[in-house]
């Protein structure tokens, strides 16, 4: 499905600008240089996603595809009782099977641009993360949560399963056996609980979360933008290929970071004892 922006070049900043205003359901903003922030903003029904909200999410993510200036993306949800807690499901009782397949869809096409970008995706997760707030969260490159937090696939409860990856990047992060213990029963996973099984990254006090985020970003900003694309692309990549060809895509990726002039800039200021400083990731298609 082509999202109403993709493939287009932007005055990047009056774009941004301009469309931030005409979102219902999504705030964009720059928050610092080079670092963004798309913030589900439904607080009356704790973030909810409807169809188009991800409509929404999908114009933002052609804005940040399209925007060389960007470096880091945060995500997060408005208020401080929910990141996303799931699915509107308002929305979902009148879709028929061949509706449901078309929102699952486009839902997972949706959250499969996060590992797309080139870019590093911190979710911040502060609060309910149900359903496919969990899974908008497992599809981010880093999952940073408040003590607040609680994450669940509680789908069944409703006698349907996860439509938005919750199965298999749930698998893929703790396991088949952990992973389908939690789609089956969909029990509440706490943060203390989901730092322990590796779900999240770190945890932080409520009050805390928003500047260990930006924290977390602006220590991403000071790297090569080439090679942080380069590192998702390959550890992406290679999750899902035997080891032997992954081992091979990486020695590809090694050479091809030696063909770009970040590594002489990093190299030397290494040996300077310097600060690197790099150029923003620029589009090249």
């Amino acid at each position: 499905m082509q999202t109403p922006l993709a493939n287009k070049e932007f005055d990047h900043t009056n774009t941004i600008n301009a469309l931030a205003d005409k979102f219902e359901n999504i705030r964009l903003e720059c928050l610092e240089t080079g670092i963004y922030q798309i913030c589900i903003h439904r607080p009356k029904i704790l973030n909810a996603l409807n169809l188009q909200c991800l409509e929404e999410l999908n114009t933002c993510l052609d804005l940040i595809d399209s925007n060389p200036d960007v470096r880091v993306l945060l995500v997060t949800g408005a208020g401080d009782k929910a990141f996303v807690a799931g699915a509107d499901i308002a929305y979902m009782k009148q879709l028929s099977a061949q509706a449901a397949e078309n929102f699952s869809a486009y839902g997972n096409q949706t959250f499969s641009r996060f590992s797309q970008l080139k870019v590093p995706v911190i979710a911040m997760v502060n609060g309910y993360a149900l359903g496919g707030g969990c899974e908008l969260a497992l599809s981010c490159d880093f999952i940073i949560a408040s003590d607040k937090a609680c994450f669940a696939q509680p789908e069944v409860n409703l006698a349907i399963l996860p439509g938005f990856g919750g199965s298999q990047r749930l698998t893929r992060r703790l396991g088949l056996s952990l992973a389908i213990e939690l789609v089956m029963t969909g029990r509440n996973i706490k943060s203390d609980e989901a730092l322990k099984l590796g779900l999240v990254n770190h945890v932080y006090p409520a009050d805390s979360l928003n500047e260990a985020g930006l924290e977390l970003a602006r220590g991403l900003t000071h790297k090569s933008p080439y090679a942080l694309a380069a590192i998702k692309q390959l550890m992406h990549q290679g999750e899902n290929i035997p080891l032997d060809q992954a081992l091979k895509l990486e020695s590809q990726s090694f050479a091809l970071t030696f063909a770009g002039n970040d590594r002489e800039v990093a190299m030397q200021a290494f040996l300077d004892k310097s600060q690197a400083s790099f150029r923003s990731l620029q589009k090249t298609s």
